[in-house]
């Protein structure tokens, strides 16, 4: 964490006033989504009080003004908070008119990811355990911070909740009770003749949180095949006790050029065979710039290769969403292998440090475009995700 974190903090709102001061948010030049936010129209059968940065400011006051938000462990006040002032910067740009009415379709997916690469490289919050889970925590909010309020739209609202709240496992702060507070002071933020349908609705998601035991916390299952098939849709029973048919373990690792998967691999690889994609764009002259089809087929192979013969393996790649890590993990668990994700990080300068000293660097820019659109692994994308900071 850097000296821009600090100033930061100074802004949060903190008793006895619990005032939020605008001009020091404004004043460090470092939000630099005001103007943009100034100037982003919402729907106004939702949002009658206009722009975002307006929304914005009467979610932050709504949520200082909750009796549950001043009882909150300071730590996850800040993080709170944070996610209040970031919740909609997704909407800068992803939001047009459409049929006359302004829609910002995937805005708290994107604006996630913005704030993510922001908090990481602006704010210094990567590196360390303290700043990931900081990060991360404020991250979900975000992410997740239209689900309480649309909960009845879900196919399965308790199957949901528990995914979203296994996530807590690898966040210690993230829960499905600050998601829903975020929730309430959005829709208290706003002015709309619906306000009170959707402070229900989100009512409603706290109360069926609770009674599944996953409101506080992650949702406690017999063992870790049965969370598995849970989560990943394959039963529909959270205390099934599931029958393991995998024979071993695939490592897939996961995390951005220099983060020191080669290192983790000596350090805790044990003797396991490793398919490398930089190994193979070494052997086949390809550039990380250059097309990868030809580089991610021979990789295939290899673990197929591995896969038959039923031996473990570690598949060293960046890995960097869920789009790409769900194609390895379907091709590995239709081998019946159980699949561990491992991620690892680094300080962005330490990063770009190590990535220079290596034989095949990677251009900055490359790595700067791939933490944009980095998503780190969620607790139900595989039996076993791992977060490290090296």
């Amino acid at each position: 964490m850097n000296g821009l974190w600090e100033r930061w903090k100074a802004c949060f709102p903190a008793e006895p006033e619990w005032k939020v001061d605008w001009d020091s948010i404004a004043e460090t030049g470092q939000f630099i989504w005001i103007t943009a936010m100034q100037q982003t129209q919402q729907n106004p059968v939702w949002h009658g009080e206009g722009d975002v940065w307006t929304h914005t400011q009467m979610v932050c006051e709504g949520l200082v003004c909750m009796p549950l938000f001043r009882r909150l462990p300071v730590r996850q006040q800040q993080e709170l908070f944070l996610a209040a002032l970031l919740h909609d910067i997704g909407k800068v740009r992803c939001t047009r008119m459409e049929a006359g009415e302004w829609t910002s379709p995937n805005h708290a997916v994107i604006g996630s990811r913005m704030a993510r690469e922001w908090l990481w490289k602006q704010w210094g919050l990567s590196g360390s355990e303290e700043a990931r889970i900081f990060r991360e925590t404020v991250c979900w909010l975000i992410r997740y911070h239209a689900v309480p309020p649309h909960i009845l739209t879900q196919k399965n609202p308790e199957r949901r909740l528990i995914q979203i709240a296994a996530n807590g496992e690898l966040a210690e702060d993230f829960s499905l009770e600050l998601l829903c507070l975020l929730s309430a002071a959005d829709v208290l933020g706003r002015i709309t003749d619906r306000k009170q349908e959707s402070l229900e609705t989100v009512e409603l998601c706290a109360e069926t949180a609770k009674d599944a035991g996953c409101l506080k916390k992650p949702l406690f299952f017999v063992a870790e095949a049965s969370k598995y098939a849970y989560l990943s849709g394959r039963t529909a029973q959270p205390e099934l006790e599931w029958y393991d048919d995998t024979w071993g373990e695939v490592i897939l690792l996961s995390g951005l050029p220099g983060t020191g998967k080669d290192t983790w691999i000596q350090n805790n690889g044990g003797e396991y065979p490793v398919v490398s994609l930089d190994e193979i764009r070494k052997q086949m002259h390809i550039s990380p710039k250059e097309a990868q089809g030809a580089v991610i087929s021979q990789a295939k192979e290899q673990a197929m290769q591995y896969l038959r013969k039923k031996q473990p393996f570690i598949w060293n790649g960046t890995n960097l969403t869920g789009r790409i890590r769900e194609k390895q993990i379907r091709l590995f668990e239709g081998y019946h292998a159980s699949v561990r994700v491992v991620f690892l990080e680094t300080g962005w300068e330490e990063g770009l440090r190590r990535n220079r000293q290596r034989v095949r660097e990677v251009p900055e820019q490359v790595i700067a475009d791939m933490l944009q659109s980095l998503v780190l692994p969620e607790r139900g994308e595989a039996r076993s995700v791992e977060w490290y900071c090296v």
